[in-house]
């Protein structure tokens, strides 16, 4: 796997994504989840809404980094907001 160059963040970026996928899959078995209506167009699950966070976080971090020249660090934290309204009311 050397060919990947693999750098200190952006193993840490999968190891988080690994660590929430793995906190997801206990949390189904400790307390499954029932589809629910929130804001968004359609019922969904706890994993349906994470899904869509994580793809939702990676069109904000692109268009940071795209079409502004703010740092990459307000991207992450707009990102951590999101997912936590969209987990809690989506």
């Amino acid at each position: 796997m050397s060919w990947m160059v693999w750098t200190v963040p952006t193993a840490v970026f999968f190891a988080t994504i690994a660590a929430l996928l793995a906190g997801m899959t206990v949390w189904q078995i400790v307390s499954p989840t029932v589809e629910r209506q929130g804001f968004l167009p359609v019922p969904t699950t706890r994993g349906d809404r994470f899904f869509i966070g994580l793809l939702t976080s990676a069109y904000i971090h692109l268009g940071v980094i795209g079409f502004t020249t703010i740092s990459i660090w307000l991207a992450l934290v707009a990102s951590i907001a999101w997912m936590v309204v969209l987990m809690r009311w989506g």
